[in-house]
């Protein structure tokens, strides 16, 4: 086994072998070693000599979620253990053990060692870390709905009849998707304690789901996205059936016009970062870690979004010379944004002022779907599916092909559309039935995936989704 000082530019420039494993032993630390399989995954090892003599092989972490410093330090710890008598490998298996006993215990012991080993990367039943904000979600639905239930059980004594009764509680009161993702949950949980040997069989599993869910398929009229953009823009005083004056702060009516406007996810708008725009070449860049897809995603800015969000950096007061921070912090803290549900809880105001039942933040990005492959706009799916930050519309091999082999952002598809869009979303606000309709301007055809919008009174005013 090959020894050298191991430095962060060598561990980057490891290869796999496709014929055998590659172990490298470091100089600068005692029986550290750095294993590179043939799938390319590198893992910390320490090498020593175990108190029957024999030669054993402790696994530290993977690189490079263990750095080279950790894993040194990590290693002189084990060291010293060695040194005094101890066993690494039994320590492990001892801790394994306790961890399992506890876990034993009651679901609530469970559920704690689920959430770190999510928290962590340890556990990863996708293949890639859970995102704080999902991992956030799923802690506040577990104490709600399964905590209260479950938390103080023993694992062991949780039956398919006893998730079952938790699911149909729910049910019973009125509960409908939820109860799905807390069955999905439940299931999560389990699968974890099942490779953690702590049980054999998961009680979530071999029943369907009580809910039967259906997709929203909710969109805004064209006279309510009138009303909602007056009350946005300013245009209509704010006030609720009863009269009384309603207060919905400009930030956050400017993110509602986002939405509106760039068709993006709320969390997507409220998290926005001055380090993710180039307002002078139009493009706000929204990073992996911030998409539901985990890749980057980037949003060509029509021109009355760039207008707000220059407004809405005004607004956070955040000094000139800074060059990142939220666009929509926190009154308390200008270094963190608002939370998307603020975008939710002005909606639901905004609702009982304009008269309008039913409709949500999320549904502003589903009518700004519907338009751009209507015959209003004639935008092909596969460009909406790149302007929604989605994957491809196409199947088979061309679904592979798109996502493994493409990493094209169709930018001026995707600006044709967010323009049109706009276009069309303006004039739906500013239609006034007794003017003469604009005349056609022209038509613009992405000749490669069919899309083709009209800039014309024709497909302007030929659909209203009533």
């Amino acid at each position: 086994m090959p020894s050298v000082t191991l430095t962060d530019r060598f561990l980057s420039s490891l290869k796999p072998n496709p014929s055998q494993r590659l172990e490298v032993s470091d100089a600068g630390c005692t029986g550290l070693a750095i294993r590179c399989t043939h799938k390319g995954s590198r893992t910390w090892l320490l090498r020593y000599r175990g108190l029957d003599g024999r030669n054993a092989r402790h696994k530290l972490g993977d690189y490079p979620v263990m750095s080279l410093k950790s894993a040194r330090l990590e290693a002189g710890r084990l060291r010293d253990l060695i040194d005094g008598g101890g066993d690494p490998l039994r320590e492990k298996q001892d801790a394994r053990e306790a961890a399992r006993k506890d876990a034993l215990a009651t679901f609530g012991n469970l559920l704690d060692a689920y959430w770190l080993a999510c928290a962590t990367g340890e556990w990863q039943p996708k293949r890639k870390i859970k995102r704080a904000s999902t991992l956030a979600y799923e802690q506040r639905l577990c104490e709600r709905h399964i905590e209260p239930v479950l938390a103080s059980l023993p694992v062991s004594s949780i039956k398919r009849a006893t998730v079952k009764a938790l699911l149909r509680d729910m049910t019973a009161k009125g509960i409908g998707a939820q109860t799905n993702r807390v069955q999905a949950l439940i299931r999560q949980v389990f699968n974890f304690a099942i490779n953690e040997e702590v049980v054999e069989v998961n009680p979530a599993m071999g029943f369907p789901t009580l809910h039967a869910g259906k997709p929203r398929l909710k969109i805004w009229r064209d006279h309510e996205l009138q009303l909602l953009w007056n009350a946005l823009s300013g245009r209509t005083p704010l006030r609720s059936p009863d009269g009384a004056e309603v207060y919905i702060g400009r930030q956050v009516r400017i993110a509602l016009q986002l939405a509106t406007l760039l068709l993006q996810r709320r969390a997507e708008i409220v998290g926005m970062d001055l380090d993710e725009l180039d307002l002078d070449q139009a493009v706000w860049t929204i990073p992996p870690e911030r998409m539901k897809s985990g890749r980057p995603h980037q949003v060509p800015l029509p021109s009355l979004a760039i207008d707000l969000i220059r407004e809405a950096i005004v607004l956070s007061k955040l000094p000139a010379d800074r060059r990142t921070g939220p666009v929509f912090p926190t009154p308390q803290d200008n270094t963190q944004p608002i939370n998307a549900e603020a975008l939710t809880r002005a909606m639901s105001r905004l609702r009982v002022c304009i008269g309008v039942e039913d409709r949500t933040v999320h549904d502003l990005r589903r009518t700004g779907s519907t338009a751009l492959t209507s015959e209003r706009l004639r935008v092909s799916p596969f460009i909406r599916s790149k302007v929604l930050g989605h994957g491809s519309d196409a199947g088979g091999g061309a679904q592979v092909s798109s996502a493994h082999y493409d990493v094209n952002e169709y930018m001026s598809d995707k600006r044709a559309a967010l323009k049109a869009w706009q276009s069309l979303l303006l004039h739906i606000v500013d239609k006034d039935d007794h003017k003469p309709a604009p005349q056609r301007t022209g038509i613009i055809r992405g000749m490669m995936f069919g899309l083709e919008v009209a800039n014309d009174t024709d497909w302007l005013s030929s659909h209203h989704a009533r």
